[in-house]
């Protein structure tokens, strides 16, 4: 066009050449700097892509979404026609890889978001800056739930660990926290180790072919021990970790610390089992469930009470009338019912110890409680809790001889109607420790 503009103006075609040499050095130059500009673009965008790759090599999966956010608003500043240009030299072939709020699928060696391309990616060390702020990406990602909740997974993340305050309405009468502040505290962490896992906080942790298949967990037997009881804005520690329990559930134990100076301070273990939330029936355990919880057990056995012979293995006989103490007419009430749609486990706990004669309550505390759990219990039923005392050698009325401090007692949770058994239980007490 040049050419042609010079040609007109100059008839006699003097300095034709001399425009034609200067106009193909200015194309030259022209198409030299277009080049150089494309390069560092190109390089400019790759390196961001790279950075970019690091993060989501170190983001967890609930933070997918950021990453692809920020593909798609990075890819949105590219010139339309950079990346169609380099779309039209990748091949079509395409290979999806994952899917989130934007598509991305992978081209060659690039990737396409949203018929954007995200520019090829490279492997590069990550130092410990970079690991650090990708922490940081990770915790603004978690649930605020999650971030102000004082627990994590321990760091081979088969155990979960985390730390509660005693607050003024979990204590009672001793000043100090109730049995049932602490079997709450113990199905809280259990639930809160689920979650962090991966596992639906619909039904108490169930997995995702067991919703398929309307099943939840129930528990089967519950076995305490408390050393000594945590006071009101003390600071508790517990650990929690679950293993597979034959083919019919799964057992799940607990540590409790004193956080203040690590001492234990109490140990407990339960067993579950599966039951169809529909036919309230109970149901095997099958591989595809085992499969998907047991990925985040222990390898080994790993056991709270270790001991050969602990008392969490003891067998619960069950209690004959007449019974020495009782309790008639207990209601369940709204509040006692769960998620499940029954009464919750640790109710169970309070109905026990409603029959429990005063003077124990007035002169002892409660060190050991074991619980077999036979039927649940709905929002109309009507139970009563009845208990005596199992006599140890040597002593009397339930009460041990001067060398002991024990006192032990067997119990039952019965239906008022048809008294069919709901529970059966056992309680081992000890002298309070003397006022100072």
């Amino acid at each position: 066009d040049i050419r042609k503009t010079v040609i007109v103006h100059s008839p006699d075609g003097k300095n034709v050449n001399n425009f034609n040499s200067n106009v193909i050095l200015l194309q030259a130059k022209y198409t030299s700097f277009i080049s150089t500009l494309h390069t560092i673009h190109i390089h400019l965008y790759i390196h961001t892509y790279t950075y970019t790759h690091i993060l989501l090599r170190h983001l967890t999966t609930t933070s997918l979404n950021l990453y692809f956010r920020s593909i798609t608003m990075l890819s949105r500043a590219l010139p339309t026609a950079t990346y169609s240009t380099y779309n039209d030299v990748i091949k079509e072939h395409t290979n999806t890889i994952t899917r989130s709020v934007t598509t991305i699928r992978r081209r060659n060696n690039g990737y396409v978001c949203n018929r954007r391309v995200v520019g090829p990616v490279m492997a590069v060390k990550v130092d410990e800056q970079m690991k650090k702020s990708v922490v940081a990406v990770d915790m603004k990602e978690k649930r605020l739930a999650d971030r102000l909740r004082m627990g994590s997974l321990t760091e081979d993340g088969l155990s979960y660990k985390e730390r509660f305050i005693i607050r003024c309405y979990e204590v009672g009468i001793n000043k100090t926290a109730t049995v049932e502040t602490i079997a709450n505290l113990l199905q809280e962490v259990g639930g809160n180790h689920a979650q962090s896992v991966g596992f639906s906080t619909d039904g108490f942790a169930t997995t995702t072919t067991m919703r398929k298949l309307n099943l939840i967990w129930v528990t089967s037997r519950m076995h305490i021990e408390i050393y000594r009881y945590p006071a009101w804005s003390d600071v508790v520690e517990i650990e929690t970790w679950c293993q597979g329990e034959g083919r019919i559930g799964t057992r799940r134990d607990w540590i409790i610390k004193d956080h203040a100076n690590g001492e234990v301070i109490g140990r407990a273990t339960s067993k579950w089992v599966m039951m169809n939330s529909e036919t309230r029936r109970l149901q095997k355990v099958n591989d595809d469930i085992r499969d998907e919880y047991l990925i985040f057990c222990p390898k080994t056995l790993r056991l709270a009470f270790p001991e050969e012979n602990n008392s969490s293995l003891k067998k619960i006989a069950k209690l004959e009338d007449p019974a020495d103490h009782s309790r008639l007419g207990l209601v369940p009430r709204r509040a006692d019912l769960d998620m499940n749609k029954h009464v919750n486990n640790v109710t169970y706990i309070g109905w026990v110890l409603e029959s429990i004669p005063q003077e124990v309550i007035d002169t002892h505390e409660l060190q050991t409680i074991t619980l077999d759990y036979r039927r649940e219990c709905q929002h109309d039923d009507v139970v009563d809790s009845l208990t005596t005392s199992e006599l140890p050698v040597g002593a009397v009325n339930g009460y041990a001889n001067s060398g002991e401090n024990l006192s032990q007692f067997l119990h039952l949770l019965r239906s008022s109607g048809d008294g069919l058994e709901l529970n059966r239980g056992r309680t081992e007490w000890r002298k309070k420790p003397a006022k100072i």
